[in-house]
Formats: structure tokens, sequence, C-alpha cells
């Protein structure tokens, strides 16, 4: 029988498909920006030679997640348009959920979510599976390549050329400067008011935070925000 998950069990429950995985896994997702947990679960899956699928839909993928990818063998990467989705599977058991492969919802937001089990409920499991490979053979395959490393470097470039230009810092480089991570450092941008948070969990810049000086610069890879040296925290 199918099982109700809600926030902290979805997260559980998603980690242990993943652990769980023997033969293939397919994790389907309209955001797409992984947590460190996940990471290291997909990485074992990569060491153990396992087939892993990651689909997503939104073209915004960042460049950290560009640069981990291109590091794994087993790992493949498709780009589905209009997808809006959230299904995990394995060999074995599936997960039908409202929480997207997406950091901020796995720890901010309230989600919900069923667990099916092949030798509990074959033919939802199948039927789930099924329209999975679907969206698979509609998805485009993203080629990881050099070329999108050597963009993704151009980016950064352009970055230090812009904090070498105005005397300001990207967010990550600020974060270092405060000796914090980047992640603890948008909290406390946001906390501040000069960041906010839409629903699909993405920051974007306020008024009070361009008053400060933050700047916001579109990119190939969704863009990033430079700051005052000097901002307070």
């Amino acid at each position: 029988m199918a099982k109700f998950l809600n926030t902290s069990a979805t997260n559980f429950f998603l980690e242990e498909l993943i652990k769980n995985a023997k033969e293939r896994l397919i994790l389907i997702s309209p955001y797409l920006r992984l947590n460190d947990r996940i990471k290291e679960l997909l990485e074992d899956k990569d060491r153990l030679k396992i087939d892993v699928r990651i689909v997503y839909g939104k073209s915004d993928l960042h460049p950290e997640e560009i640069k981990w990818i291109q590091k794994l063998d087993y790992v493949r990467l498709s780009f589905c348009k209009n997808l809006h989705a959230k299904c995990y599977l394995n060999e074995s058991e599936c997960i039908i959920s409202s929480l997207n492969l997406y950091e901020f919802s796995q720890v901010n937001n309230n989600e919900m979510g069923i667990s099916v089990r092949k030798y509990e409920d074959d033919d939802v499991f199948k039927d789930a599976y099924e329209e999975a490979q679907r969206i698979i053979r509609i998805s485009e395959e993203v080629r990881i390549t050099l070329d999108a490393v050597k963009q993704t470097a151009t980016t950064e470039e352009t970055d230090n050329e812009d904090e070498n230009n105005f005397s300001k810092l990207t967010t990550s480089k600020l974060a270092a400067k405060h000796k914090l991570k980047t992640a603890d450092l948008l909290e406390k941008l946001v906390e501040k008011g000069f960041l906010k948070l839409n629903e699909n969990g993405k920051h974007f810049l306020t008024d009070e935070g361009k008053l400060k000086g933050g700047e916001y610069r579109p990119s190939q890879y969704g863009g990033y925000f430079l700051w005052n040296d000097t901002t307070e925290l």
C-alpha cells in the first residue's frame, strides 16, 4: 500500500531510495540544486556504476551543478521543457511528491508525497515507471563538456573583473571574507532584507539591497549578485 509522506519523511525516504538503488535510479525535478548529502549519495552510486538519470526543467542550471556532474561517469542529465512533475524511482520503489531536488525546498517548504513499493503496488509502480521513461524519452540529454566548464570559468572571470572594476565582491567572495559559508551569508542577506526568496526558492534583490549597493548580473547560468566589500552583516 502507498505510504503518505510529510516533509521530513519525504527527505528521509528520498535518501533511502537513492541508497537502496542497485540497478537504476531516476530523479525527476523541475529545479535542480542538490544539497551535499544528496551529492554524496549520488557520488557513491557513480562509484558503484549504477545508471542514474536526472531530469530537470529549468534552464538556469547553476555552475556548481555543472562542475559537479561533469566529474561523474554514470550520472546522465536531461532537460525537459515544461516539466512540473517531481518523481523519484529506483528499481523497486517510487516517491511522487511536491518536493523539488532543491536544497531550499528540502529545508524550508512544507511538502507532501507518497511512497509506492513495487512488491506492494505493482500496477501503480509500473505506471509511474513508464511515465518516468516517457519523460526521459521526450527530454534532451545535456552533454556536460569541457566547453561548458570553460563557459563557467568565463562567468567566474567576469565576476572577478566586476570586483576589480567596481570594488565589489560576489556573494561567495563576500562570504569568504567574513569566514561564512555562502548559504549562511545568503540567509543573513535575507534577514537584513537585502534579498528575498520567491516561491521557487530563488533569491532576488530587494530595493533595500539595491540601496546598499547590491547588484544583480545576469549570466548564461542564472546570474549572480555583487556587493560592496563594506556591506554590513
